[in-house]
């Protein structure tokens, strides 16, 4: 006979977007009484820190838009984007059908909104079914203090800001990073209602009262679990699935100091995050090297719900990958800072040791890592790399942390070898510690590429996602600008992820699947800690999107619930 300490008819693991979606629908559905249980001491973990992008063709918001998609056009492109036999056929198709309905069901119903992203485009634009836009979505920002007493229990700082103080949406960060034609306008708009914002500067929070991207979607979710009276435990660790023969039916959970074990009666649904934050589960599963301190994703994410599964034997899958990112490591920074958008822009490159460009700068981050490893070796290192600009790059682009000027600098930033600077290009290189003939060389070449508009070596500016962040007023090609006026610069760049997408293999109702392929009953799983739907990142938001649909069919699996009870309500 088992004890339990506390019993439920749904327990969610995680506090993301993929744990809150299976939270409220769960709810909705009839699935019955619900708790949610965060390992950490703030709600959100790696979707409060990210950008809040989710990736669904034929949305509602594309929809009212004008955007013209289709089913087929979507599933077109994916199967150009992900290699047969890395995901199951069925779990693409479902996903597609199911995402807009997801949406549907949380604009319905709770405080879930988000914008079409008109001119973000795929991130394989070159592929057959790519659109150049509204496939993706970012969240509505929304008023950090509609958390009200909750504040403080947020993982504040999944907002793109800049300086770290004004949070922007996706579309103005293209602009004001990139600081292209109509930046001063949109970033005077954000001081303006920085600094009006009297009650809230006393506060002497040091960030704007407005959220956006990941923080915001959070938000919104988290809201509309208070409005349903779901608890959340923060402090609550999972450490064990209990078991009855083939069944999951509850957890042991260490809570405040003291161990629990709390009884699932209906299912248990693991959305915890991944492993990017166990530097042992890096070295066994992940290509070299590999560091935690280089992560940006969520640092309560240590692989618990995949270990807790592969204890019961659950079938793990597409553990050697994550969702790749360069970050720049500050000095006194708690995150590292995502580097996309400035590697990207005219007028810079990225080297390796030999000073040698490795791959096409302004291509999707995701891409451009993969790439890194692929050629990186103890003969060619690769890892970490170095982005080289000039000064009037320096002055003319938002560079963080060389934005700020020289005096403001701490030194450790040029002593660690975060930044490098030199009067000559055979100065930097040599402040940089990479070969002084290889950089010159390879500056001298991609200055004349910058002059003809075409990269010979790595077609950059050739696809349209390469030209998203780049600068239209330059010419031939956005993407491409000569390093010309000194002093030159240097910011050493790093092979970053925000979080793993290998974990357990589920089935199209987010079952999990035991080693010998069949579903254990009343175990479900969503999000990073399971095997990726869209491992190859076709487009923004192909975390969230799935974590959330899985959740979502989790929720409807359980419940019994179809599309036709929502209709009849």
């Amino acid at each position: 006979m088992q004890t339990w300490d506390h019993e439920v008819d749904l327990l969610v693991v995680g506090s993301g977007n993929g744990a809150l979606t299976g939270a409220i629908c769960g709810h909705d559905m009839g699935a019955g009484e619900v708790l949610v249980i965060e390992k950490g001491e703030r709600f959100g973990g790696s979707s409060a820190l990210s950008g809040g992008g989710v990736w669904v063709p034929g949305n509602r918001y594309a929809k009212a838009a004008g955007a013209k998609d289709s089913f087929d056009e979507a599933l077109q492109y994916l199967h150009n984007t992900i290699p047969d036999g890395m995901v199951p056929e069925e779990k693409i198709t479902t996903y597609l059908a199911n995402a807009p309905k997801m949406i549907d069901f949380l604009h319905e119903r709770t405080r879930v909104r988000y914008c079409t992203l008109e001119k973000y485009p795929d991130y394989f634009s070159d592929k057959g079914g790519a659109k150049t836009g509204h496939r993706s979505m970012e969240p509505e920002p929304i008023n950090i203090t509609e958390l009200k007493e909750d504040l403080d229990k947020f993982l504040d700082g999944g907002a793109m800001y800049v300086m770290y103080k004004y949070a922007l949406t996706q579309v103005e960060a293209q602009v004001i990073i990139s600081r292209i034609r109509g930046w001063t306008a949109k970033m005077a708009k954000l001081l303006v209602s920085y600094y009006i914002d009297i009650p809230w500067l006393l506060k002497g929070r040091g960030y704007s009262r407005r959220t956006t991207g990941g923080g915001a979607g959070v938000i919104r979710l988290y809201l509309s679990l208070k409005d349903r009276h779901i608890p959340l435990w923060l402090n609550t660790e999972m450490q064990q699935l209990i078991t009855e023969g083939k069944r999951v039916v509850g957890v042991v959970v260490q809570r405040e100091g003291k161990t629990l074990r709390i009884k699932a009666r209906k299912a248990v649904l693991l959305a915890s995050g991944g492993f990017e934050y166990n530097q042992s589960m890096r070295e066994q599963y992940l290509p070299k090297p590999s560091n935690t301190a280089w992560s940006a994703g969520c640092r309560t994410n240590t692989g618990d719900a995949i270990r807790a599964g592969q204890h019961i034997g659950t079938k793990i899958g597409l553990m050697e990958n994550a969702w790749w990112c360069t970050t720049k490591v500050i000095p006194g920074i708690k995150y590292p800072f995502l580097s996309i958008i400035t590697k990207s822009l005219p007028g810079t490159i990225v080297v390796n040791k030999s000073g040698k460009r490795f791959s096409n700068e302004s291509q999707n981050y995701m891409s451009f890592l993969k790439e890194t490893f692929a050629k990186h070796s103890d003969e060619n290192p690769c890892v970490p790399a170095y982005m080289v600009f000039d000064t009037k790059f320096r002055r003319s682009r938002n560079v963080w942390p060389s934005l700020l000027p020289d005096f403001m600098l701490p030194k450790s930033y040029y002593d660690e070898g975060l930044l490098a600077r030199g009067n000559t290009i055979e100065e930097l290189a040599r402040n940089m510690g990479v070969d002084e003939k290889g950089l010159q060389q390879t500056v001298k070449q991609f200055n004349e590429y910058a002059k003809t508009g075409k990269d010979l070596d790595f077609q950059r500016g050739d696809a349209a996602y390469d030209r998203y962040y780049g600068d239209p007023e330059v010419k031939p090609n956005p993407c491409l600008g000569p390093i010309i006026k000194p002093p030159f610069f240097s910011i050493r760049i790093e092979a970053g992820d925000f979080g793993t997408q290998g974990g357990m293999v589920t089935n199209t109702n987010a079952q999990v699947l035991s080693e010998n392929g069949e579903a254990f009953e009343g175990l479900y799983a969503t999000g990073n800690c399971t095997a990726a739907v869209l491992p190859t990142y076709p487009g923004p938001g192909s975390t969230l999107g799935p974590a959330m649909t899985y959740a979502y069919l989790a929720a409807k699996h359980i419940s019994g619930w179809s599309e036709k009870d929502n209709k009849s309500q």
